[in-house]
């Protein structure tokens, strides 16, 4: 999957600290005990513990100003955030497990714009999105790199693998997205649900052009497919041209995200799904 968008600085800034450095520290002589030195550090350590607690309990993890923080540190690095991310929210089993797959992310650049953007950086941007708001619903969500060793007969209630469309110019028609399945599915009803939800819910959350009549064979037999297990409903969508469609993959991104996480949840609960509109 190829693509095109704005200038990546309008997605990526500096940002990310370094990791602290640990050393080992001798212990401390024994001292004569102070009376107000105890109570110094009883109330130094409760208001640690306490600030410690707020910031990490899962309301506020990903909320407010601490949000703010992991995006202004992801537009400078989006690939040790998206692993931040991964390693630092907790996510329930209430759901099951959904796995997302970044185009490109530790493999290669994908497209890449004139002014240096890539698709790599557009798809980890939206997969981490998409990660973030199905674990809010409930879902263990394992963001997955183009050829990730989990990849391997991975089994969950669906796989998602995230790409864009090319940064090059093609006509002023080529604007708009496209869902596929394997083409040889082993429960192509279930594909075939799963492609019409995303669909469905992918072109309200953007307004973007449905496009079934330009899916290509990278997409339907896409290396994935033939990795996870037969019972795991999968789908790869290209989510729109970076270069038409460059200002929403970039400066909307959570619109992009939440067509797609709206899509798989149409699939999930079973969900009623209108024709979508089509355009040739």
């Amino acid at each position: 999957m190829n693509d095109s968008t704005n200038n990546p600085s309008d997605l990526f800034e500096n940002g990310v600290s370094p990791e602290p450095v640990t050393e080992d520290i001798p212990a401390p002589k024994p001292g004569r005990f102070s009376v107000f030195g105890s109570l110094q550090s009883f109330f130094l350590y409760a208001f640690l513990l306490a600030s410690l607690f707020t910031l990490f309990t899962p309301d506020n993890l990903f909320s407010g100003q601490m949000l703010d923080r992991v995006f202004q540190a992801w537009q400078a690095n989006p690939t040790i955030i998206a692993t931040f991310v991964e390693r630092t929210t907790t996510p329930t089993t209430n759901g099951g497990r959904i796995g997302i797959v970044a185009g490109h992310w530790k493999n290669d650049s994908g497209s890449v714009c004139s002014d240096g953007l890539t698709e790599e950086q557009v798809n980890l941007n939206i997969a981490t999105l998409v990660q973030q708001k199905l674990i809010e619903q409930g879902f263990i969500v394992d963001l997955l790199s183009e050829f990730d060793d989990r990849l391997s007969q991975y089994q969950g209630i669906v796989l998602v693998s995230v790409h864009s469309d090319t940064c090059e110019y093609i006509s002023d028609e080529a604007t708009g997205f496209k869902v596929a399945a394997a083409v040889h599915s082993a429960y192509p009803e279930k594909a075939a649900r799963l492609i019409s939800c995303m669909a469905d819910r992918y072109q309200a959350a953007t307004g973007l052009n449905y496009l079934p009549n330009t899916v290509t064979n990278d997409m339907t037999y896409y290396h994935a497919f033939d990795e996870i297990t037969a019972d795991t409903t999968a789908a790869i969508i290209e989510t729109g041209f970076m270069n038409l469609d460059r200002e929403i993959l970039t400066k909307k991104p959570e619109f992009v995200a939440q067509g797609i996480v709206d899509g798989i949840l149409c699939f999930i609960r079973n969900e009623t799904i209108a024709a979508p509109q089509s355009t040739p």
